[in-house]
């Protein structure tokens, strides 16, 4: 019979030997558990950075007796000074926002398992369809289309902590003035290395128009309209772009057959701390017709 055996690990926090001979116990950086085992040290105070390298050290030695793993430290701008410091001490960069730097380490001897920094960005096409079977469209300023005379549908990125749903309803707001109802996710499309070797994941969505006049944007279009359909499709770009010549398919689909696409139903998720609604994204229709069916 193989027994079991218990670990005791010490939990008290490292000392100093002082130059005096006198002994104090170390000051430890203020800090969190995560959820995984591991640390989060949020400064938000200056610091000397001598103190920081003496409170780091004795703060790692603590965090390895307890058996912790990964430990994140979040640096403010303000705070810059200390980033030398801590990548001395095996840190390295895992993310960068506006306001701070995010720094990460690996305490045991195992492959890490903290987790990548994002890997996509998310963006939004609209596609709105009037009742006379013309489609919105925009010309752009900027980018890879700037004064080529192709005419597009609204595009744009989805701002952080914003629903899918709401940025397509925004982005052509913003764009073209004309205000929206979102109908529909229709379908959606992924590609690599777009963006600083980052991803992209594009979501093409229907929208139904509430109003009809267009005020463009100055800064970012170049102009606004709203387009016949079958001049959308006999554009050459949508004759040989793959993406474009999908898009025409999917708005003749849409204007001429059955086609259903994915709606947006509130949901919460019962391991979420912060009891905060999200969104699953699924075919209304068919999903009630299957519930319908298992029910008789």
């Amino acid at each position: 019979m193989v027994g079991s055996m218990t670990v005791s690990v010490n939990s008290t926090p490292p000392v100093d030997l002082c130059a005096n001979g006198t002994v104090h116990q170390a000051e430890l950086l203020s800090a969190s558990d995560d959820d995984h085992g591991g640390i989060i040290v949020d400064m938000k105070e200056p610091m000397d950075p001598d103190v920081f390298h003496a409170k780091l050290r004795a703060s790692l030695s603590f965090w390895r007796q307890q058996g912790k793993r990964g430990i994140w430290i979040k640096l403010p701008i303000a705070l810059v000074n200390l980033v030398e410091t801590a990548v001395k001490k095996g840190f390295r960069y895992h993310h960068a926002e506006p306001n701070y730097l995010m720094l990460v380490y690996w305490i045991p001897d195992t492959p890490s398992t903290i987790p990548a920094n994002a890997s996509h960005r998310v963006s939004i096409g609209a596609i709105v369809l009037n009742d006379k079977r013309e489609i919105l469209v925009v010309q752009e300023k900027s980018g890879k289309l700037k004064g080529t005379g192709v005419w597009k549908i609204p595009t744009g990125g989805v701002d952080e902590g914003e629903e899918i749903f709401m940025a397509a309803v925004r982005e052509v707001k913003e764009e073209t003035g004309v205000d929206t109802e979102f109908l529909e996710i229709i379908a959606f499309r992924q590609w690599h290395k777009s963006f600083f070797e980052k991803s992209d994941l594009v979501f093409l969505c229907r929208l139904h128009p509430l109003s009809f006049d267009i005020q463009k944007q100055d800064l970012e279009i170049e102009a606004a309209q709203w387009m016949p359909y079958e001049e959308y499709a006999a554009q050459p770009v949508a004759q040989n772009h793959d993406l474009f010549a999908y898009i025409t398919d999917l708005c003749l689909a849409k204007v001429d057959r059955d086609c259903v696409g994915f709606f947006p139903q509130p949901s919460r998720s019962t391991l979420d701390d912060h009891d905060q609604i999200g969104y699953l994204y699924s075919n209304v229709r068919d999903s009630s017709q299957s519930t319908s069916a298992a029910h008789q």
